[in-house]
């Protein structure tokens, strides 16, 4: 059954706003810019006219020479957000090529003859973090044309491709579905869909994997209304099993929202063996593991998209998840600390820069750069046939206007990465005009202290965020809308 989707009453479904911006020097990181008479002065007021609490710092280059043209503040060591997708998009393009694709496969060990096997069915993941319950029914769709009907034996899970993580990033909120569990194997996202429809005086709850072709429902997340007013919702682990109550206070007439998945495996096979029994295969009870058994053979296969495409739509929608198994199968690090080590050394040896990464994706809190280093990535980064693609894989739009709203019909482009997490604001890339002509340049606005005082329950949405927020973002537009014009 296809449920409509609806908000929940106040900040319960609540997400981070999307931003108007999709999410090395020759000489120096840090050479004397050069500027017009009263180039300062002019991006003061701006920054002044913003009223943001915090920290404000900016750099702006010639994309041909390298030359800065206009700084401030931008040697200030700061929280990179998702503008570390970019960096993470540059590490994979060199170390996975553009080749690579995410394979999920099912396998046997054992003879199949008259649609029965007569030994272990394998559903192996290769940890392609957009697999989705519609390519799971196809692949499914695909099993049973090659006559698969019944197992004689086990159904086996493997889900070492990656190394398994409870969540990306510790200091969030339970609930929010851009913080899931990472494991080599993995559905839409690792998020499950919680639907709730008003009934008989109360509500109907269901959990599903929801596709667009397929809705699967689900037994290994379950959800039951608690009477509270806070927290929204409360998560309690099982073995297997994802246990949810959500306050009655906040449950509307009807309505949906995505949940993280915290056991993704254990979810993957579930809904694996649904769709399987819809095409009349039966199987036994799923038995995850973490190696895959010698001799087994493809039967079907699902590849991902390449990853430019892959990449293209990370940096487009700012998906967590993509970035970290990217970024893990591109290290073929044991975890997740050690693999944003390498890229970190990666980083520092490709660009001549001395930030630190604390994971891929920009959610956690380790990770610092300043602008002026953001700058040398995103310079440096044309030195290289792979890294001259990050320019087209970025989100495209047009140059803001004077009062900064987007054009998106202006002959000049912007091509950039946006980070916002909680009282952090940032925008590195790209702009571009016509006959060549173009600068690379990275705003990075944040105030730490006030992200500190939030408490983690509280850190979806809260108080004066979403103004500072729209402060950050209206001042990365008119800087953007100011260079083109002095320098373009």
């Amino acid at each position: 059954m296809q449920v409509g989707r609806r908000w929940l009453l106040g900040a319960l479904l609540v997400g981070v706003a999307a931003p108007v911006w999709a999410e090395a020097p020759s000489a120096s990181l840090r050479p004397k810019p050069r500027r017009p008479k009263d180039t300062d002065a002019g991006a003061a007021r701006l920054v002044k006219a913003a009223k943001l609490t915090g920290a404000v710092g900016y750099v702006v280059a010639d994309l041909a020479t390298g030359r800065v043209l206009e700084a401030a503040g931008e040697a200030q060591a700061l929280p990179p957000a998702s503008v570390t997708k970019a960096v993470t998009a540059l590490f994979a393009l060199e170390k996975l090529g553009v080749e690579h694709r995410f394979t999920t496969r099912v396998m046997r060990l054992g003879k199949l003859t008259d649609g029965r096997l007569d030994g272990d069915l394998i559903l192996a993941g290769g940890g392609d973090p957009s697999f989705d319950t519609d390519k799971m029914g196809d692949l499914v769709a695909a099993l049973a044309a090659r006559g698969v009907r019944e197992v004689n034996g086990r159904l086996l899970a493997y889900a070492g491709a990656l190394p398994e993580r409870f969540q990306i990033a510790a200091d969030q909120p339970a609930f929010v579905g851009y913080n899931p569990a990472i494991s080599g194997l993995m559905l839409n996202y690792n998020r499950v869909n919680f639907v709730w429809k008003a009934a008989n005086g109360g509500h109907q709850l269901m959990m599903n994997a929801e596709g667009i072709r397929f809705v699967p429902p689900v037994q290994m997340a379950t959800m039951q209304v608690a009477q509270r007013d806070l927290p929204l919702f409360a998560y309690q682990p099982g073995a297997a099993q994802d246990h949810w109550t959500v306050a009655a206070e906040a449950l509307g007439k009807d309505g949906s929202r995505w949940l993280p998945v915290r056991h993704p495996a254990v979810y993957v096979a579930e809904v694996f063996q649904t769709l399987c029994a819809a095409q009349g295969i039966k199987l036994p009870r799923a038995e995850v593991i973490h190696a895959l058994p010698v001799g087994a053979e493809d039967i079907v296969r699902h590849d991902s998209e390449p990853l430019p495409d892959l990449l293209r739509k990370m940096l487009k929608f700012s998906t967590n998840l993509t970035a970290e198994a990217v970024g893990l199968a591109a290290s073929g690090a044991g975890s997740l600390e050690g693999s944003a080590a390498v890229m970190t050394s990666w980083a520092q040896r490709r660009f001549g820069i001395s930030g630190v990464f604390g994971d891929h994706s920009g959610l956690g809190p380790k990770s610092r750069i300043t602008p002026a280093e953001m700058l040398a990535v995103m310079l440096k980064a044309r030195s290289t046939p792979t890294g001259a693609l990050l320019e087209g894989l970025l989100r495209d739009l047009g140059l803001p206007g004077a009062d900064g709203k987007a054009q998106d019909k202006a002959a000049v482009r912007v091509r950039a990465k946006s980070g916002t997490m909680n009282f952090v604001s940032n925008l590195s890339g790209y702009v571009v005009a016509d006959a060549g002509r173009g600068l690379a340049f990275a705003v990075f606005t944040s105030d730490l202290p006030r992200r500190a005082a939030v408490p983690v329950e509280q850190r979806e949405n809260p108080e004066g965020d979403a103004a500072w927020v729209k402060r950050a973002r209206r001042l990365h537009s008119q800087l953007l809308h100011r260079w083109a014009g002095l320098y373009l």
